[in-house]
């Protein structure tokens, strides 16, 4: 099972960039995490909907046939990190390739929530989009490591 990481935005801060390629390279034997960027160039000062749109085809496109979706959404599920690992768990039985998808500053357009077959919160907090691929990779490898039983996670 491989698992892409699909995020609106193409130019992140160098710590993103590092945080992200931690935690990357950390999954790289048990859960081979691939980072797909769409890029916001052409936004400008276009119509943010049409902009939306244009990022979820970009998104749709990115996936794969067969792959289970899971949508980074404020009205999604919260999952503790025991829950995610319980998730990870479930999405292995299944077999497929998995796609988290991370929209950009006005949200994830309605055909990628359309597409997702879960949705999960974060939480109540806003947090900036870059950040999320952090801590979503973090929690992908805290949630290997909780199904490995290695002393990473000491909840």
């Amino acid at each position: 099972m491989r698992a892409r990481l699909i995020a609106v935005g193409d130019r992140m801060p160098a710590w993103v960039s590092a945080g992200y390629a931690e935690y990357a390279k950390r999954l790289s034997h048990e859960l081979p995490l691939e980072l797909v960027e769409i890029s916001t160039k052409s936004r400008g000062n276009r119509d943010p909907a049409r902009a939306i749109a244009d990022e979820g085809v970009a998104m749709l496109a990115a996936i794969s046939k067969g792959t289970h979706v899971i949508a980074l959404d404020g009205r999604g599920k919260p999952w503790s990190s025991e829950e995610l690992a319980a998730q990870l768990a479930q999405w292995r039985m299944q077999g497929n390739d998995l796609a988290f998808l991370i929209g950009g500053p006005d949200g994830l357009a309605a055909a990628a929530l359309e597409r997702a077959q879960q949705r999960w919160s974060l939480g109540p907090l806003t947090l900036p989009h870059p950040l999320v691929r952090v801590v979503i990779a973090e929690q992908l490898y805290r949630a290997v490591s909780l199904l490995g039983n290695h002393p990473y996670h000491r909840g």
